[in-house]
C-alpha cells in the first residue's frame, strides 16, 4: 500500500470517479481536476506525488498542461492517450511525461505504470554521489545537474536514466536492460521511450546534441555513456 498523493486530470467525470476509486483502494490519496487550468492552479496547493493527465481536454489540452507543469515541477506525469500511434506517444514523452497509457486501459495496467513512475533507480555508490567531467557536475544525492554555469532541469525519469547510465559507464547497455532497470520489470520493448529520453538528455547536457560526446548510441544494442577519464 502507498500513501502517495495522485492528481487525476480529466474532463470526463466518470473517468475521474473510476480512477479515484481504484487509487483509494490501493492506499493512494486521490485528488482530481476537471481541466488543465484547474490542475495548474491547484498544483502548489495539493503538492501531488504523481499526476495522471488526459491528453484530449477542451481549451488547454494535456500536452500544453504537461509543458506548463514541467516548467516549474519535476512531479512524475502519466499521460492518458486515446490512440496507440507511436507519434502520439512520442508527443506525450516530448512534452515531459514519464509514461503513457492508451485508452481503454485496465486498472492493473495503470497501477503498474504508477508504481513504475513513482519508483526510483537504485542509489549509486557513495564515491559517485557527485560526478564531475568537463564542464558538467552531477549531484546524485541532490538530483541536480549543472552544465557550464546553468542548471539543467531534468524530469524524474530523465534523471533516473542518466543516473543508471553514469553508474555503468563506458560499456554498451542493451535497450531491455535500461528499460527494466529504470522503469521496471514490466518494460522491455518500449524502445521509443529510450529514443525520446536520450534525445532529450542530449539536448540538456551535450554541446552538440546531433553529434553527442557522452550519450552514445550502440547500433542494434542500446546506449553507452562515455565518461571521460
Amino acid at each position: 500500500m502507498s500513501s502517495a498523493r495522485i492528481m487525476v486530470v480529466d474532463d470526463d467525470p466518470q473517468i475521474r470517479r473510476v480512477l479515484r476509486t481504484a487509487l483509494v483502494a490501493q492506499g493512494y490519496e486521490a485528488v482530481d481536476a476537471r481541466n488543465g487550468e484547474e490542475a495548474i492552479e491547484r498544483l502548489a496547493e495539493e503538492k501531488p506525488d504523481l499526476i495522471i493527465l488526459d491528453v484530449n481536454m477542451p481549451r488547454m489540452n494535456g500536452l500544453e498542461t504537461c509543458r506548463v507543469v514541467r516548467s516549474t515541477s519535476d512531479v512524475p506525469i502519466i499521460m492518458l492517450t486515446v490512440r496507440d500511434a507511436e507519434s502520439d506517444k512520442i508527443q506525450a514523452l516530448d512534452a515531459g511525461a514519464d509514461d503513457y497509457v492508451t485508452k481503454p486501459f485496465s486498472s492493473p495496467e495503470l497501477l503498474a505504470r504508477i508504481r513504475a513512475a513513482l519508483r526510483r533507480s537504485p542509489q549509486v555508490a557513495p564515491e559517485m554521489q557527485v560526478v564531475r567531467f568537463d564542464d558538467i557536475e552531477i549531484n546524485f544525492n541532490l538530483r541536480r545537474i549543472v552544465v557550464g554555469k546553468r542548471e539543467a532541469r531534468l524530469t524524474p525519469k530523465e534523471f533516473d536514466l542518466l543516473q543508471y547510465m553514469v553508474a555503468h559507464p563506458n560499456v554498451p547497455i542493451p535497450h531491455t536492460k535500461l528499460l527494466q532497470s529504470v522503469w521496471g520489470a514490466d518494460y522491455g520493448n518500449e524502445v521509443e521511450y529510450l529514443r525520446v529520453f536520450v534525445n532529450q538528455l542530449r539536448k540538456k547536457i551535450e554541446k552538440n546534441p546531433s553529434n553527442p560526446k557522452y550519450l552514445l548510441t550502440e547500433p542494434w544494442v542500446g546506449y553507452r555513456f562515455r565518461l571521460p577519464v
